[in-house]
């Protein structure tokens, strides 16, 4: 499992406030008419959300793409028309992280969707990252590298793996027996570097095990990511 923190109502509050503040910031940023990448994860939750209700309340015109059942579901709920990257590709994608580097390299895959997201965030004219500042590193590798696997190469990927460098555990569900399966039928293998020195090269490397369907660093995808911190919401760019 990826690492969990215990942190006090009054912290998690905080940092709850700060994913909304983000969150409707880049829901004001989209245009009618857009076509839009819609993430998944807490803080896109909150995005999605806001995006219902500029519908309702602006009679907005815009087409989500859905990079999860979870942000598929949602965007129903909220009435957001929906399509396919067969039809459109996305004017702007918005996602959150689990980590987010200066250079904007990213970890995802916390919720375990990081491959569609890849394939919607890479096929944007622009990625927008929404995340709150706790999700600030220098470098990448406290949280592990999600990789999306396919169950039958379980073992000889977690022996490659182990070669170059990494810790890997089978990400295991908290309300089913069993392991996480992603909405692609495969598993999650979370895995632990001691330290991530070049994101690029290692994205390659892993990418290239036979077996791994793809895994959650984000090198250089990013063209902005938001901020949400006490004082507001910081934008940075590349």
């Amino acid at each position: 499992m990826h690492p969990k923190k215990e942190v006090t109502w009054e912290a998690f509050q905080l940092v709850d406030d700060a994913k909304k503040e983000v969150a409707i910031k880049a829901a004001m940023m989209v245009n009618d008419g857009d076509i839009l990448g819609l993430g998944t994860g807490s803080t896109a939750h909150y995005f999605i959300q806001k995006l219902g209700d500029r519908i309702k309340n602006e009679e907005i015109g815009i087409m989500g793409i859905p990079t999860s059942y979870q942000s598929f579901f949602l965007a129903k709920d909220c009435g957001i028309p929906l399509t396919t990257l067969d039809e459109h590709l996305p004017d702007l994608a918005v996602d959150g992280a689990d980590e987010v580097d200066p250079d904007l390299n990213l970890i995802k895959g916390g919720g375990a969707a990081h491959t569609l997201e890849k394939i919607v965030d890479s096929a944007a004219k622009k990625f927008l990252v929404i995340v709150d500042e706790s999700k600030k590193v220098q470098k990448l590798g406290d949280f592990p590298v999600p990789l999306e696997v396919i169950p039958s190469a379980y073992r000889p990927v977690t022996q490659q793996v182990k070669k170059l460098g990494g810790t890997p555990s089978l990400r295991m569900a908290e309300m089913k027996d069993g392991p996480v399966i992603t909405d692609n039928n495969n598993f999650v293998v979370d895995v632990q570097f001691k330290e991530i020195q070049d994101p690029q090269e290692l994205e390659i490397e892993l990418n290239n095990i036979p077996g791994v369907v793809e895994n959650g660093i984000f090198p250089g995808i990013a063209d902005q990511v938001l901020i949400g911190t006490a004082n507001g919401v910081e934008s940075v760019k590349k």
